[in-house]
């Protein structure tokens, strides 16, 4: 069963529009209220996306909650899902001397097997943060004699931009513009969670039975996606936004409908979010992607989990144009991040969580993403888990 419109909620929720109404405390103690008054018994829920799981460790929402409200964390960091070995082709790629290598800020610190892109940039080599992929193709047009390379990381949020990009750098003729591409897809993995098989000693409740998915996704592509999942796999999954109250109403909705034994797609983001999402850049993303198999880092291949360029713009891909699709990397075992991205343990369950692994000397890039599960818990937490 499909619901299209929101669950009843309080009659306290009003329309809100700024900022400081999505974080009024008196409207947050209504909710946890009235969660308190509707859950009988445990549940597990999953938060898909790392900026949801920030707000709600920073607000400290999971500690509000009743105790039979189990919070777990899924692999919604782009930056922290990128494969090791790809991140070592992109060192490899930046090392290069007629290479001008451009990022969003948050991929220059995560760690390769050896070293960062930050490193690399305080060695010498031209790598450059940039605001938009955009700003790498006028670089390209700026330096005809350079090759500018765009690390093209993300879930659809950020496919739509990355994709105009190959699509302008086309038409203009341009060929010394490419991108190293890693787009992940948010359902596949989903998919992924709900057909693993999880022990009590992993997960307590045995496996999620409810989703918070992530909204600026599904302003992107829609929640059409969702519906054969929540029928498939019985649960129910709620499209949330980023605020305390957003994510509070989402809880809330979630656990309604468990404790109703209901299953299906209900969008508490509806002032960003519709059903059918942004046609023309999911049009602009068949045109220039297409979907492939994809390894997560920390969990492995998931099928059809993300994007690849479609062949009439397979010559803007970094990794063949530079050759580097022979490296391959090695994870390291003291890190766990493949089950705190899971939901199979929390961050500071990992041995080496605040001692060998910090912002400073990440392990993974949970630890050191702006949206990393592990850098949520460090900035917040390291005090009230020591």
């Amino acid at each position: 069963m499909v619901l299209d419109k929101m669950a009843k909620a309080p009659s306290y929720l009003t329309i809100m529009r700024f900022i400081d109404e999505y974080r009024n405390e008196a409207d947050a103690q209504k909710f946890i209220q009235a969660i308190q008054q509707v859950v009988t018994r445990p549940w597990t829920i999953m938060e898909i996306c790392g900026g949801q799981t920030h707000t709600l460790i920073k607000f400290g929402i999971d500690r509000l909650l009743p105790d039979k409200i189990n919070l777990v964390h899924g692999p919604g960091c782009p930056v922290c899902v990128t494969p090791l070995e790809l991140i070592d082709q992109a060192l490899a790629i930046a090392q290069q001397p007629e290479v001008i290598f451009t990022s969003f800020g948050d991929m220059l610190r995560v760690p390769g097997s050896e070293t960062d892109l930050l490193s690399i940039k305080a060695s010498g080599g031209d790598v450059r943060m940039v605001y938009s992929p955009l700003d790498a193709v006028k670089l390209a047009q700026k330096n005809p004699n350079r090759q500018v390379v765009f690390f093209a990381v993300g879930f659809e949020t950020t496919a739509p931009p990355n994709a105009m990009a190959v699509w302008q750098a086309k038409q203009l003729g341009l060929t010394n513009f490419s991108i190293l591409c890693s787009h992940v897809l948010v359902p596949p993995a989903m998919e992924s969670i709900l057909g693993a098989s999880s022990t009590e000693e992993d997960l307590e409740g045995g496996r999620v039975q409810g989703f918070l998915a992530a909204g600026h996704v599904c302003t992107v592509m829609g929640y059409w996606e969702y519906e054969p999942l929540a029928e498939k796999y019985q649960v129910p999954i709620v499209v949330t936004g980023f605020e305390p109250l957003d994510l509070l109403q989402g809880i809330y909705l979630t656990i309604v409908a468990l404790e109703e034994g209901r299953h299906g797609v209900e969008n508490q983001y509806s002032r960003s979010v519709r059903r059918e999402g942004n046609l023309p850049a999911q049009k602009l993303l068949q045109q220039v992607f297409t979907v492939c198999d994809r390894q997560w880092r920390g969990i492995g291949l998931i099928p059809n989990s993300g994007y690849r360029l479609s062949a009439p713009f397979a010559d803007f891909e970094a990794a063949s144009r530079f050759n580097v699709t022979h490296i391959t990397a090695q994870e390291s075992a003291l890190c766990i991040a493949g089950k705190i991205m899971q939901g199979f343990k929390k961050p500071h369950e990992c041995t080496a969580f605040g001692t060998l692994c910090t912002p400073e000397h990440p392990l993974g890039a949970p630890m050191v993403s702006s949206e990393g599960a592990c850098a949520a818990y460090y900035q917040y937490r390291i005090f009230d888990l020591g």
